[in-house]
C-alpha cells in the first residue's frame, strides 16, 4: 500500500494557451483540485514554492484555505526554501494552517533550488552569518524552526503585559501539537538525506538529485532512501519515518493524453548542472497505456522504497484535465501495482 498525492508547481502565464492565466487562477484552481482529489480518494495535495516567479510562492494562505474546504486529504509543500524564511513567523503560520486543517499539514522544506534571481533571499532580509554559506543559513533556519516546534517556552514575558500570560516562558502561538513530526526535508544528496534523518525529519526526494554515482536515477534515489533509513535507525528515533518520491506519470487513456504526452521525449534520465559545481541527474517521465505503464513502474526501485508517491501534474492544463490524470492512476495503475486494494 502506498499514499498517492499530487504535486503542483502552480505555474501561471497570461498566454492564451494556458488554462491558468493569473496568480488568482493558480491559487483558486489549486483549491478546487485539492477538493476534487480528495473526492477521488487521493491522499495528498502538495505544492511547490518558488519566489520571484509566476508560480505559487506564499503557501500558508493556500494551505489554510484548502484545509478549510477539505476533511481528510493531507496538505503539504514540496518544498519551501528555508533561505527565505523567518523560522518563528513560519512556526506561527504553519501552526495556524495545521489547526485549520485539523492536523493534516505535511510541511516539506529544504535548502532550495536555483532561483529566478541572484541571491533572492537577500531581498527578503536574510544573509549568511560570518563563515556561513547560503546552504548553512537554510539549515540554521531549519534548526530554529524544529526547536520552536517542540512547543517549549523560551521568551521572557513582560511583567506588565497587555493581556494575562500563562505561567512560565512563552512560545509563538498558535502551537499545533504533532506538527514537529510532520516536517519533511527535500534532500538533493545522500549527505543531506542523512542530515535530515539525524534530526528526525521525514524525507522528500524529487525528480532530480545530485549525480553521485553515474547510475540510473531511480537506483541512486533508492540508495539515498536506504542511507536515510539507516541513519534514522542509528539516531534511535522512536517513530517510523515517512519517505516520498515525486514522478511525472501519465496513463494514456484517450486522444487528449496521447496528444499531450504520447510523443514525450522525457522517457530517459538526463544529466545537467544546477550550478557551476553541482552535477545533477533528472529522472525520466512515464507516459504509456496502463498495461505498459505498470510494467515500467515495477522496475523503478525508488518508488518501491517509498511509502508516498507524489504525481507531478501539468497544472496549466486546468482542473478537469488534472482530475482525469490523477483518476487514471488511482483506478487503472495503482491497484495493479499493489498501491490500492
Amino acid at each position: 500500500m502506498k499514499k498517492i498525492g499530487f504535486l503542483s508547481f502552480g505555474h501561471w502565464t497570461p498566454s492564451p494557451q494556458s488554462g491558468t492565466r493569473s496568480a488568482a487562477d493558480a491559487l483558486l484552481q489549486s483549491i478546487d483540485l485539492a477538493v476534487a482529489a480528495e473526492e477521488l480518494g487521493a491522499d495528498g495535495a502538495y505544492f511547490r514554492v518558488h519566489h520571484f516567479a509566476r508560480q505559487l510562492s506564499s503557501p500558508f494562505p493556500l494551505l489554510a484555505a484548502i484545509g478549510a474546504k477539505t476533511r481528510s486529504i493531507e496538505i503539504g509543500t514540496g518544498v519551501i526554501d528555508m533561505r527565505y524564511e523567518n523560522p518563528l513567523y513560519m512556526a506561527e503560520d504553519a501552526g495556524a494552517a495545521d489547526l485549520i486543517a485539523g492536523g493534516r499539514l505535511q510541511l516539506g522544506i529544504s535548502r532550495g533550488s536555483p532561483e529566478q534571481v541572484i541571491d533572492g533571499w537577500r531581498y527578503f532580509g536574510y544573509q549568511p552569518a560570518e563563515s556561513e554559506n547560503e546552504s548553512d543559513m537554510a539549515r540554521r533556519h531549519t534548526e530554529v524552526l524544529l526547536d520552536v516546534l517542540r512547543g517549549e517556552g523560551f521568551a521572557k514575558p513582560n511583567p506588565q503585559p497587555m493581556f494575562p500570560n500563562p505561567p512560565g516562558l512563552l512560545r509563538p502561538e498558535p502551537f499545533s501539537e504533532g506538527l514537529r513530526e510532520r516536517i519533511w526535508w527535500g534532500a538533493g544528496s545522500n549527505a543531506t538525506a542523512v542530515w535530515a534523518a539525524q534530526r528526525g525529519m521525514n524525507l522528500q526526494s524529487s525528480t532530480l538529485k545530485d549525480d553521485e554515482t553515474g547510475e540510473p536515477f531511480h537506483i541512486q534515489q533508492a540508495k539515498q532512501i536506504r542511507a536515510y533509513r539507516e541513519a534514522w535507525a542509528q539516531a534511535g528515533h522512536s517513530r517510523t519515518p515517512r519517505v516520498s518520491v515525486s514522478r511525472s506519470i501519465f496513463a494514456l487513456m484517450d486522444n487528449r493524453d496521447r496528444a499531450y504526452f504520447g510523443a514525450s521525449s522525457n522517457d530517459s534520465d538526463k544529466v545537467g548542472f544546477l550550478d557551476e559545481k553541482t552535477r545533477a541527474i533528472f529522472g525520466r517521465s512515464y507516459a504509456a497505456e496502463p498495461e505498459k505503464l505498470i510494467e515500467q513502474l515495477k522496475q523503478d526501485e525508488a518508488i518501491a522504497e517509498a511509502d508516498t508517491l507524489l504525481l507531478t501534474i501539468p497544472n496549466q492544463l486546468g482542473v478537469d484535465y488534472n482530475v482525469h490524470v490523477i483518476e487514471a492512476i488511482l483506478k487503472h495503475v495503482a491497484p495493479a501495482m499493489g498501491w490500492r486494494n
